[in-house]
């Protein structure tokens, strides 16, 4: 998700530690006193007024982090780099002579740097359990917790999970820490008050209100994204801090900002509750997260493709390939089936399903609705485990899902060996090679192009073009307005196609 101007700022954790003191002190009274005189055009109960209260209450389980990492620097500069000046040799020359070495010696010589980052995090458990971004602990060496107090701790990671951004710590408590509770964030309805609370450009303690501005917010971070958008003040060094609700509950983790400064302009993201709950008790459990494993690679369900398989709208996820090693081949998923329910719950489009299995306890049984040749199909699925090295669950979908012009534009050829060997395709990739696409056709702005091979047309093999159009006419005596190709790259990749017929 990038913009020309504007780029989303992920790691809010980078901002320089400042001297803490009365003038902190003054900033977050003065902070306090503009939230409450903020308009309060909401019921008398729930609205800006109240945030004051909230913040007493919690303010006290929010803490900052420092994040030390030493890294190697290189001893000097190379002349092709950008960034050398005359005076690099005689600067290594006098650090090789404070170190006891010679001038000139060896050039490749590491020297060691430490660099500091700061964010945010609050405390879950009284006897120590700290919760905040993965990025802003990274691979940190060196990690301290600030308190309200001013006193400080080191902390260590219990686990952390780069998937979701998120990391577990544990300090020592002397005395039962201040904690705060999670909240349903699935509750919450875009316009209602929230206040973030955290750690911006190192000025602890930082309050700040504003609404839900939206919810299942993709932001392209990965497979899990499903943000909660805000317009309260987040800023660098926010990362990992909590996101409140009017009853002092966290509802989210604030995580990301889309800025072209690095500064707030209204636009927040935070990772919610109910996402991240799952993810942070494993983490605090195991140090590890184990996620469910479907073993199917899908793609998005556009509305031509939906005609052609009978759904009626668009939704679900489609099956464009199984994993021989999953457990969705012995339970019978198939290839061209779209996943409808999974677990009992409906799946609304594609991105849904890899967050609903990875949530899902390794081990557990759970029914799978698939509509097959336009039938809802039920089938139970003992899901496996997740590892890092599998292929990612969501495959390349089709770019285009406007609707598609009446001819196909395709120019299709027998798949000879000298072709083969002219797009380097796999000898397991059967079918008609694409030969050529029409640069104004629907074809090609569905990205087929010369090398792709038409392996299925409606589900049925293609050995030849011959095939191809044998479907088509049987699909045009059915009254169907578009064909679903199965279409394999040279590489074998496999994804569906759907592309309407004159």
């Amino acid at each position: 998700m990038m913009d020309l101007m504007f780029k989303l700022q992920s790691r809010l954790a980078d901002a320089k530690p400042r001297r803490k003191g009365a003038g902190q002190r003054g900033c977050l009274a003065l902070a306090l006193t503009l939230a409450m005189v903020l308009p309060a055009q909401v019921s008398a109960a729930r609205g800006p007024d109240q945030i004051s209260d909230v913040a007493d209450e919690v303010v006290d389980a929010v803490v900052n982090i420092s994040a030390t990492t030493t890294e190697p620097v290189r001893a000097f500069k190379t002349p092709g780099d950008s960034q050398s000046t005359p005076f690099d040799d005689l600067f290594d020359d006098f650090f090789n002579r404070r170190r006891g070495g010679q001038g000139g010696g060896d050039a490749q010589q590491p020297r060691m740097r430490k660099s500091n980052s700061l964010g945010s995090g609050f405390v879950v458990d009284p006897s120590g359990i700290v919760v905040t971004n993965n990025h802003v602990v990274g691979e940190a060496t060196e990690i301290e917790v600030i308190f309200t107090d001013g006193s400080k701790r080191k902390a260590e990671v219990v686990g952390k999970d780069p998937k979701v951004d998120l990391a577990v710590l544990r300090v020592k408590a002397d005395k039962p820490l201040k904690y705060v509770k999670f909240g349903d964030s699935e509750k919450m309805r875009i316009g209602q008050w929230v206040m973030a609370v955290g750690n911006p450009f190192g000025l602890g303690g930082s309050v700040t209100a504003g609404i839900i501005s939206a919810r299942h917010r993709n932001i392209d971070s990965g497979s899990y994204d499903d943000y909660l958008q805000t317009d309260a003040a987040i800023n660098r060094g926010n990362s990992g801090g909590p996101l409140f609700n009017l009853d002092g509950e966290v509802i989210g983790i604030n995580t990301a900002i889309l800025s072209p400064t690095g500064g707030s302009i209204g636009i927040g993201f935070a990772i919610p509750s109910n996402l991240a709950q799952p993810v942070l008790d494993q983490l605090t459990q195991f140090g590890e997260v184990r996620r469910g494993w479907l073993g199917v690679q899908i793609q998005g369900v556009d509305d031509s493709i939906a005609e052609t398989l009978g759904l009626g709208k668009a939704r679900g996820a489609l099956v464009a390939g199984i994993d021989d090693r999953g457990p969705a081949k012995p339970a019978g998923i198939k290839k061209g089936d779209v996943i409808v329910k999974f677990a009992g719950a409906e799946v609304k489009e594609s991105r849904d399903l890899p967050r609903m299995v990875a949530a899902t306890p390794v081990g557990k049984a759970v029914d799978v609705v698939v509509v097959r040749d336009g039938k809802e199909v039920t089938v139970s699925v003992t899901l496996g485990r997740l590892q890092d090295d599998k292929v990612a669950a969501l495959a390349p979908a089709p770019n285009d899902s406007s609707a598609l012009k009446k001819a196909l534009g395709l120019d299709l050829s027998p798949l000879t060996d000298e072709l083969r060997r002219r797009y380097n395709i796999k000898d397991s990739v059967k079918g008609a090679v694409v030969i050529s696409v029409d640069p104004n056709s629907s074809a090609a702005d569905k990205r087929l192009q010369p090398g792709d091979v038409i392996v299925e047309v409606a589900q049925q093999p293609i050995s030849s073009p011959a095939d191809v159009a044998k479907q088509l006419e049987a699909l045009k005596k059915d009254g169907k307005k578009s064909a679903l190709f199965y279409v394999s790259n040279a590489q074998g990749d496999m994804r569906y196609v759907a592309l309407a017929m004159d």
